[in-house]
Order: structure tokens, then sequence, then C-alpha cells
């Protein structure tokens, strides 16, 4: 037996809203709960209807499909995980010979081809590291703290496009892990998050370390389970891999029991999945005639223009192909950075409340706004109504349920953007459009471009945290995979380090989740260390004095486990970017947001001994060499020292904490309202 929940459409097709339709089947024949507000998630029948097709649309009963086109789905449900799993796998036990419970997860793992966790033990999970240690092709990255191990799954995950997996005890071991399954949930990550729970006898009692860790994360994982017959082990672990990376991608929970972790059994690594219903409500692929309205639009339009998020990162071939066919200028959401070359002649780089003059002005002049892997988040859009006014819009993404949520889509498209975007090429090519047909739009755009440089105060008295970011870019031939924490320094990064490919850009975005540059850096550095075929690749976690020292620990886990990680702390002894919104809308009273001595600050004394806390000196109590520059000739030196040195390094360079991110358009504006001008040092 086995007790799950699930997370409405999300878990049918990525959502993390309910379905548009009623009676959709649970995943499988599992005992289901599902308490949602009815008020929250009001079903918007008349909103989704245009975008839901085949038997999403008929409410997805398992019952009442016929059984070829069942036969079908799980069929290349199977395909698919089979894709995944680790090629000549082989039982060290034996067919048909008992063992334990945690060695059943554990060799469950290594069938999906896991062959990196990222795990913290305790009371209820010591079995499941127990069998880690019998494992000879898993191996576990231990994490100084459960939030900084699924952070580490994240970056993992994020720069593979891969599973990431961390395992993490019961109670506050998976209570810490609360946070990272919501970031993943927000962004979209494949992760399988395995929890310790007390024994099955103990459940509901209020047991030591007991938390009701199922209950608690309904909300911010695509699906969960609680396990309670150790004969579902192995299918649960294949089901929760195929939930994870299918659909929209995002995290499944798999809640253990520690007796069933002891207990013995012999595994059926054959048992079928029991998720037909979630199998059949996934969007099948998309059929010409729902392109052919794309092709007709793209051939009426003027001023056309691509908004790639991160439901494009695995398209980015086929994005490529697309822009080489029409001409039509991109531009890119912060999780979509890398889809199509920041550098590119036609790329606008990022949209949004920080992105650029002429990204924004290509939304608001636009006559057609092809997205793609998007969902129109409030970051981007600004004011809604507003927000691409005068386009009409295409929106391919494979949820459904972000169809209409926030903008209604002219040409609404349920599909995957990989093989809506590789029929529309072979359609494309059998009918191009005119060469040139947009040159005045993207002359338009050029004339924009020149007019509203990128651009910041290079002062020569200090270290802008742009430049530094910029020399880190020269320095690394932009070669490098870019991980941050969250604030000023992370919207530097998005904008002074051009990406030329995906899945090198490491954030929390969604979420926004401070303390989550140096963890993920773990998780990609893991991924990209050159071992045993993986590829190898230096990680720079670009990240300021606030978001660093959420979980700072893990210079430990960087120095013991020898990953090659730089860090670029880019200091200004604040929260950077409250500190900018109390400049433009607070009158610059600080609110709590100075991080450094109270006595004496730093910027007024420039005192090196009042730089508050001493992060070289922290890093060197960790075994981790660092340095600290502070004058502008000196930066590019420390940069290339820090990239030479083997092994992980910080480096902390101090910068003005009055400099502001720009542009900007102030929540909920326009980009009418864009700022491009001021810092900390006017009066607003």
């Amino acid at each position: 037996m086995v007790f799950s929940t699930q997370r409405g459409q999300r878990a049918a097709a990525g959502s993390s809203r309910q379905p548009c339709h009623e009676g959709v089947p649970s995943l499988g024949h599992q005992v289901h709960t599902h308490r949602v507000q009815r008020n929250r998630n009001v079903c918007r029948r008349e909103r989704c209807s245009p975008v839901v097709y085949a038997k999403l649309a008929e409410g997805g009963q398992a019952g009442k499909m016929k059984a070829s086109e069942l036969t079908k789905a799980r069929q290349a449900a199977q395909a698919a995980v089979d894709a995944e799993s680790a090629a000549g796998w082989v039982d060290r036990f034996g067919a048909g010979q008992a063992r334990k419970g945690c060695d059943i997860l554990v060799q469950a793992l290594e069938r999906e081809g896991v062959d990196t966790v990222f795990a913290y033990p305790g009371g209820a999970s010591m079995e499941i590291h127990q069998a880690l240690t019998r494992s000879e092709t898993i191996t576990n990255i231990l994490c100084r703290h459960e939030q900084g191990e699924i952070f580490a799954a994240e970056g993992y995950a994020k720069t593979t496009g891969r599973v990431g997996v961390c395992i993490a005890t019961s109670g506050p071991g998976a209570t810490n892990l609360v946070t990272g399954l919501a970031d993943a949930m927000m962004d979209s990550v494949p992760l399988v998050a395995i929890t310790g729970q007390v024994p099955r006898k103990l459940i509901g009692t209020d047991g030591f370390q007991e938390t009701p860790i199922v209950e608690v994360t309904r909300a911010i994982t695509k699906h969960n389970y609680l396990v309670l017959d150790i004969e579902d082990l192995p299918r649960i672990i294949k089901e929760a891999f195929y939930l994870a990376r299918t659909g929209r991608p995002g995290p499944v929970l798999v809640d253990v029991p520690k007796d069933l972790q002891q207990q013995l059994g012999s595994p059926d690594w054959d048992a079928p999945m029991a998720i037909s219903g979630y199998m059949s409500r996934l969007p099948p692929p998309p059929e010409p005639a729902q392109l052919a309205a794309v092709l007709k639009a793209l051939k009426g339009a003027k001023k056309p223009l691509v908004y790639l998020g991160g439901g494009a990162l695995d398209s980015s071939a086929e994005v490529r192909e697309f822009i080489a066919r029409t001409g039509i200028p991109v531009t890119q959401t912060l999780m979509g950075l890398g889809a199509f070359p920041v550098a590119h002649p036609l790329s606008l780089q990022m949209l949004g409340m920080h992105g650029t003059v002429y990204a924004n002005y290509a939304v608001d002049q636009a006559d057609l706004l092809i997205a793609m892997g998007v969902r129109f988040d409030d970051r981007v859009t600004g004011k809604l109504e507003a927000f691409a006014q005068h386009a009409r819009i295409v929106h391919i993404d494979i949820d459904p349920a972000e169809i209409h949520k926030n903008k209604t889509a002219h040409i609404p498209i349920c599909a995957d953007v990989k093989p809506a975007l590789q029929l529309l090429n072979k359609m494309l090519e059998a009918d191009p459009l005119p060469e040139g047909q947009y040159q005045a739009w993207t002359d338009d755009l050029d004339a924009q471009r020149a007019k509203f440089p990128m651009q910041y105060p290079d002062r020569e008295d200090v270290i802008a945290p742009q430049h530094a970011v910029q020399v880190l870019y020269e320095e690394t031939n932009g070669e490098a995979i870019i991980t941050t924490g969250v604030g000023q320094h992370q919207m530097f990064a998005a904008q002074w380090y051009p990406l030329p490919e995906p899945r090198r850009w490491v954030t929390s975005g969604g979420l926004g989740s401070m303390g989550f540059g140096l963890p993920s850096a773990l998780g990609a550095a893991a991924a990209h260390d050159g071992k045993n075929g993986r590829p190898s690749r230096v990680v720079v976690d670009i990240d300021g004095d606030g978001s660093f020292l959420m979980n700072c620990q893990e210079l430990a886990t960087a120095a013991i486990e020898k990953l090659n990680i730089k860090v670029l702390l880019l200091n200004n002894q604040h929260l950077g970017m409250v500190v900018q919104w109390e400049d433009r809308f607070y009158k610059a009273n600080r609110a709590h947001t100075y991080l450094g001595k109270r006595e004496s600050e730093w910027h007024d004394t420039q005192d090196e001994a009042d730089i508050y806390p001493d992060f070289v000196l922290m890093a060197k109590s960790f075994g981790v060499p660092g340095k600290r520059v502070i004058k502008k000739a000196e930066l590019r030196g420390a940069i290339r020292e820090m990239l030479d040195t083997e092994g992980p390094y910080l480096l902390e360079v101090m910068v003005p904490h009055i400099e502001h991110v720009l542009p900007m358009i102030p929540g909920g504006g326009s980009f009418r309202d864009i700022i491009t001008h001021g810092d900390g040092s006017i009066e607003y």
C-alpha cells in the first residue's frame, strides 16, 4: 500500500494549479487525498478549453480510454524510463534474493542512472546511508545543511537537465528541504527528494523527529508518496523519476519509514508504473493545423518578437533554426537566459523589471509576440494590461494551466516547445517567409539599442559591481557556469555575463531564495568535475554578502570534496536590492538593511578593519583560499588568480552600496515608467 497526494494539473502536465476540467483520475490506483481550497483554484473552463487537447480535454478518464491508446502511452513512458536508465545494470544481490528495503531503494536509484546524490544522514535515514556505502556507482556529496543539499541537487539538475536527487532524515531534516522543494516547483526543476520517516507504527503519535512531511509539502511538490509496503518501493521510485522529468518538470518527494528500510524483501524491478491517468493527460505532439495559424500570423506581422523562458532551454537548437529562418528578434526571461545566444545580433537580452530598454520597447511595440515556455510572470509583465498591448500573442507551453492564466493567448498551443518548433521549422522550410520581411523592425530596434545602451558609471575610485562581472566574463571567455544568490548581484550577473548556450545559468528565479548561490554551485561542480566521463567546467558563484551568509557553511563541502568552485563575492555590506528600493521609494530610510558593524561603517571609515564579517578569514577557516580586493586596478589580476587556483576559492570584491540595478521598471509599472539613471546618492 502507498499513501499518495497529487497536486492537480501540475502532476498531469506540470502545473501548480488545479486542472481546467473535472473528473481527472488520481495518479494510478493509490489512496488519494486532495485538500485544496476551491476558491483559490477556480476552474476556468472557458479560458482553458481552446488549448487542452485529446484526452486532456476529455478529463483523461483512464478507464474510458481505448486499450490501444493506453498501451501506446505506457510504451512511450517505458521508452522514456529506459532512455534514462543505467545501461548494463547488474543486480549484485542476485535475482530473487532478499535484501533490505534501503538496498532496494539505492538499487532503484542506480537503475535510474543516478551517479550523484546529495544526502545528510540522521536517525531515520541512516539505513539509506549504509546502503549508499554498498553502492559501487553512486557518490554522495555530504553538504553541511539539508537546504544546502537540495539547492545542490537543483544546481545539478539545472546544469544537466537530469533529475537531481537529495536525501534527508525525518523531522527537521525533512522540513529543511521545504524551501528547496518550493524553489524547484516554481522553477520547474526535475528533482526527487527522499526522506526518512519514523517507523510505521509511530506515524501519527508525535514520535521523536516525526513530521508529516507529505502533508507539509503537498502544495509545493508535483507529487509525493508515503511508502507503506516494501513491494511498492521499486515501482514508486520509477514513477517518481518519470513524474519529475516529464511534462512540466518538478519536484517529487518520497517518504520512507525506517522500519521499511530495515525490512527484507525481494524487489520486482519489472513492476509497471501505475500512472496511466497521468500519462494519458500529457499533451500530445502538436498538429500541423495548430501551427498553420502561427505561420499565417508570421506572414501578416510587421513587428514580431520571440519571448523565451525556461521551458525553451532544451529547445535551443530549434530556437536558433527558427530565428535563422525568420530573422525575428529575441528576448529572454531570467530563467530562459542561454536558450538563445545572448550576444547574438538579434538578441535583445533580458526583458522585464531589470531588462534592457530595447527589449521592453520591443514588447511594447510588437504586433506579434511568440511566447515559448514562459508563464508571463509579474517581474516580466509589470502592469499586465499594458504588457504587449498591441500584439497578438502566440503561447506555446507544455502546461495547459499556464495558457491564458495571466495573459490571454490569441493562438494557444499546449505542447512541448521542442516538437512544436521542429514542426514549425519544417513548415517554414517548405513555405519560407520573404527575405528581409522584418528589416524595418530590426532597424528600429537597433536604433533603440544605440540610443539606450546597457551602461553604468565606471568610476576609478571604486569597483562597480557591473565592472567586476564584465571582467569575470572576459577572463573566463564566457565559458563558465554561473550560479547566483538572490539580490542586486543576481541581476548584475544576468545583465553583464552574456550566456552563449543553455544550462550555464543557475539561479533562483520564481521563489527568489537567498543562499542559493554557493550550494547550487556545489551541484553544478559535481556534475562538471571531469570524472567518470563527466564534462569539466569551472563554476563561479557570483554572490552578495547577505545571500552568501545564509549558506556559507557549504564552504566546508567545497573544501572537503575539492570541487572547482569560485566565489566572486560582491560585498556592499548591505541587503543591496532592498536598499535600492529604500532609496527609490522610501526616502532612503534604512530599515534593517545594513549588515555591518553599527558603530563604524566601512563605507564611511574606509578602514578595512571595519569590514564585517571577514569573509576571507572565514574562507580560510574552512580551508578555502581567499583574497579581498578594493582597488579597481587590482581586480583583473585578482580574478585571474582566483581562476588559476585549483579547487575552491573566494574572492571578496568591495563595491559601493549606493549602486542601483538599472534599467528598472517599478513593480506594477509599465514600459512607460522605466528608470534608466540614478543611484543612492540622489534624493528621490
